[in-house]
């Protein structure tokens, strides 16, 4: 199963930076804004690697990459970045508050050896984008390196783990920080090699789901096997069959999944009154005008409310919304026969299928290239973009379970891309992972 290591981890050298000033969010959600502010913070943040910008001058020999790869190397031979002496596990913790509750997050940085996902080790549970994989391909090729972990999660039935982690964390953490999002993040580096073995013994008859990455595990594949080829070595110990991994326990009360919302765009022929008289062959609809409040949360305290039926939200911009409730589970089964059950059961399933594809037109290669279809884990923007204009209509959702994820990744079946949205996001910059 898993083969889980400890490693020497690069990370920043906290005698020379403050991590508050040098991480950043995933590059995944980092807007302009988002990546001018992090530019100004300081000239060691790590998003001038992770996802620096673009200007009209750049070529094929200059461009973002090749000055990502540059900066890296100078970091690490100025000793702002430094490997650690030893292999370790990273004990890394979040704490923050969702609803007015506080949460504590835990999970371990770690070294975990590539698998194709043939081999049922390593699994996945959302379809990928192509252009995002080659740009992550194009950024380990010039740094050589894990700049963020594969976020992954595991099955702990009897808390074995989760107690072990609570026992190496009693102490006052190796690094700690806050970030602007109000979450308090805490390392602890664990050198024991009896604990680094317990470790790696827990693993070995795991398998690894993962939760947040799906581009970047696939790239690293891709990334393995171009270094096989440029190198011819073969070898099981090669640092590029390895990739960085945090991994979190299932069994976590920190580890929440929040929504994408869907919201449509460029449609010359969209009418309200059209789309809601088709769709009322498999829904049930309720047209409910807004009371006092703001309209997303209106609109999602609506849906936490409905238990385990399918139904979503429908916003075109007025002062009144569309509850959308499947009239029966079974009328899934006629339009998806080949998946599972738990995949027709799911709610992005149910909305994917049964109105963006067969009412919109939306399918797979429209989705892929976002041609028609926006995303966004924030509700209130995705009111905004239909009152603002930008959009059509939002169909605003439930979260995917913790349980259907983990089902559906043994499955073997994929989600439609972004199904899970994982909160908090684990900040890019705490470790990275050499593959020279």
């Amino acid at each position: 199963m898993a083969k889980v290591y400890p490693f020497n981890g690069l990370r920043y050298n906290t005698e020379k930076v403050s991590l508050f000033d040098v991480v950043a969010p995933p590059y995944d959600i980092i807007s302009p804004e988002i990546q001018d502010a992090l530019y100004n913070k300081s000239e060691y943040n790590i998003v001038r690697a992770d996802f620096g910008k673009e200007f009209p001058e750049d070529n094929d020999t200059v461009n973002k990459y090749t000055r990502s790869g540059e900066l890296f190397e100078k970091w690490l031979k100025e000793d702002i970045i430094k490997a650690e002496d030893t292999p370790c596990f990273y004990i890394y913790e979040q704490v923050f508050k969702s609803n007015n509750s506080k949460y504590s997050l835990k999970g371990l940085y770690s070294l975990v050896q590539l698998c194709d996902f043939k081999e049922n080790i390593v699994l996945p549970h959302e379809e990928t984008l192509s252009k995002a994989k080659a740009d992550r391909f194009e950024l380990m090729k010039t740094t050589n390196a894990n700049l963020s972990a594969i976020y992954s999660l595991y099955l702990d039935e009897d808390k074995s783990m989760q107690e072990f982690i609570e026992v190496l964390s009693q102490g006052n953490p190796d690094l700690s920080f806050g970030t602007e999002d109000g979450v308090g993040h805490n390392v602890w580096i664990v050198k024991d090699k009896e604990a680094t073995d317990k470790i790696t013994a827990f693993f070995s008859d795991k398998q690894v789901f993962i939760a947040d990455g799906h581009h970047r595990y696939e790239t690293a594949l891709r990334y393995r096997d171009y270094m096989r080829e440029q190198t011819g070595d073969m070898s099981e110990d090669a640092p590029f069959n390895y990739v960085m991994m945090l991994l979190t326990s299932m069994s976590d009360p920190g580890l929440l999944v929040f929504p994408t919302h869907r919201m449509i765009k460029d449609m010359p022929d969209f009418d309200e009154e059209s789309i809601v008289s088709a769709l009322t062959d498999n829904f049930s609809i309720s047209k409910i005008r807004f009371t006092d409040g703001e309209y997303d949360e209106i609109i999602m305290s609506k849906l936490r409310n409905c238990g385990d039926e399918i139904q979503f939200a429908m916003y075109t911009g007025k002062d009144y919304y569309y509850l959308l409730k499947l009239k029966d589970v079974s009328i899934m089964d006629s339009y998806i026969s080949d998946k599972p059950e738990v995949y027709r059961r799911l709610d992005v399933s149910c909305l994917h299928t049964l109105i963006l594809d067969r009412h919109f037109g939306i399918n797979m290669e429209n989705m892929a290239q976002q041609k028609n279809l926006l995303y966004s884990r924030d509700s209130k923007e995705a009111i905004a973009a239909v009152q603002e204009g930008k959009c059509h209509c939002s169909f605003l959702i439930n979260a995917t379970k913790i349980s259907q994820i983990k089902d559906i990744s043994l499955l073997g079946e994929k989600m439609p891309q972004k199904s899970t949205y994982f909160w908090p996001k684990p900040v890019t910059g705490v470790l990275f992972n050499s593959l020279g």
